[in-house]
């Protein structure tokens, strides 16, 4: 154990100098550099996603277009993300976690700095722009945390720093609904708007500038040495091999039931987020900064949704049973909102937003880790990146019907719709069979392996399917 504790000891062997040496696995202090700062330029992708949404009628005025135009400012990042997964994901493992980091923090910065040009009322197209600019950003940032947090960490940490890659996103879409409000006030003159709008893009241009600086500085490949086995055993992935991943996936049925019961739950979250602004201002006009305020109590109970649920996870490895109960706390979350609303009381919202919260964006992690389990040794990159596709279709499916809904029959109708979609996930979700793959790989690992490593999570493709096949 001596030796084995000496390998596998933290130091900073990313500036060391000298060939990659596979046989040695050890830990780099600057992993945790990383994936904060992943997280600091993920935050700021969120927040330019949620931004519009969070002020929608201001936006909605101040450009002279439709709700629906504004609302297509959100939806732009789910549109876009789904031809683009594979692409991505191959990307990802083509081109390495640097330069896709690189590009997704520099795509990121370069949307938020374009939308500077569209302070008139007649450039929304501008500013749509660069929202299209921003969602391209995600399509690289959405596939990354799995991916990451595999080359980086020792096994026994790569489910707190997925769960740290998160929060930051999550954090991120709290900021979008709290700030754009504090910054831009409901006013007629256009002129005073226009000014205090751009406060609003200075501002996130700056912090974006400063996450890809941050990307350029502390962005490494990959440590010298493998901090696992399977790192350091990982073969590279072809864009032949990544597409016939992807039809395997789909072959696998758990996984595609739990594609489609998180679909609809994250979908359902997204459709609330972008059409939150409307549902309020429809009971308590003119509580835009109240708005923003549940939009972040939201994320906030979310947040610590997230770290409440992986640390049982993590203890009890019982991800069926975990993942099953979080949805249904989702779907009587959802209830309680729905019937509550038009109360006529924010302290109410405040409480019945923040409890569904809770479960419906802490319910994310649990997705993400149950698909790994259910599909191991697949490629996490892809495994996350399919996780992540049907959200955005069912996305932009509720936004648009929810908001139709809203629109001609009140906010009740509107958020009944999505209870009886969260209805048939919860029942999805309780038709997945709990096949562990990746925790009953673990449990076979040979003796003479060191301890707290883990199997590969990307065999070759060959090896897989002659065992399966």
């Amino acid at each position: 154990m001596g030796s084995e504790d000496h390998n596998q000891r933290e130091g900073d062997d990313s500036s060391s100098s000298g060939p990659e040496d596979l046989s040695v696995i050890k830990v780099s202090k600057r992993r945790w550099a990383v994936i904060l700062v992943f997280s600091c330029y993920s935050m700021c992708n969120a927040f330019q996603w949620i931004q519009y949404a969070s002020i929608n009628n201001i936006f909605m005025n101040f450009y002279g277009v439709s709700t629906v135009a504004i609302d297509w400012l959100s939806m732009c990042y789910m549109l876009i993300y789904i031809p683009l997964l594979v692409p991505g994901a191959w990307l990802l493992e083509k081109l390495g976690l640097r330069t896709i980091a690189l590009m997704a923090a520099g795509l990121n910065c370069l949307g938020a700095w374009v939308k500077l040009g569209s302070l008139k009322p007649h450039l929304f197209a501008v500013t749509m722009l660069g929202q299209v600019i921003c969602s391209v950003a995600q399509v690289f940032i959405l596939g990354m945390p799995s991916y990451m947090a595999a080359v980086w960490f020792r096994r026994d940490e790569v489910l707190r720093a997925s769960t740290i890659a998160v929060l930051g996103n999550q954090l991120g879409n709290g900021l979008g609904f709290l700030v754009p409000p504090l910054l831009v006030p409901n006013i007629e003159d256009r002129d005073k708007l226009a000014y205090h709008i751009s406060i609003l893009f200075y501002i996130t241009g700056g912090v974006a500038t400063l996450c890809f600086l941050l990307v350029i500085i502390v962005f490494k490949e990959k440590p010298i040495n493998p901090p696992n086995r399977a790192q350091s055993q990982n073969p590279a992935l072809t864009f032949s091999d990544a597409l016939s991943s992807v039809i395997r996936l789909f072959k696998n049925l758990n996984f595609v039931l739990l594609v489609i019961s998180y679909g609809l739950n994250v979908g359902a979250f997204y459709s609330l987020s972008t059409l939150l602004n409307r549902m309020v201002i429809l009971h308590y006009p003119g509580e835009e900064v109240n708005v923003g305020g549940i939009g972040l109590t939201i994320i906030i109970a979310g947040m610590l949704g997230t770290v409440i649920p992986v640390i049982w996870l993590d203890k009890t490895k019982t991800y069926k049973e975990t993942t099953l109960v979080v949805y249904i706390m989702t779907l009587v979350g959802m209830v309680v909102y729905t019937f509550t609303l038009d109360l006529g009381h924010l302290w109410v919202v405040f409480i019945t937003a923040g409890t569904m919260g809770f479960f419906m964006t802490g319910y994310i992690p649990l997705g993400f880790e149950f698909a790994v389990e259910l599909t191991y040794p697949e490629p996490e990159a892809l495994s996350a990146g399919l996780l992540n596709v049907c959200p955005q279709v069912f996305g932009i499916i509720f936004t648009i019907s929810q908001g139709q809904i809203i629109d001609n029959y009140g906010t009740m109708p509107g958020n009944i719709f999505l209870c009886v979609f969260l209805t048939l996930g919860v029942v999805l979700t309780a038709f997945i069979k709990g096949d562990l793959r990746r925790l009953k790989a673990n449990k076979e690992t040979p003796d003479n392996k060191l301890q707290g490593e883990e199997e590969p999570y990307q065999q070759s493709i060959r090896d897989w399917s002659e065992e399966h096949f």
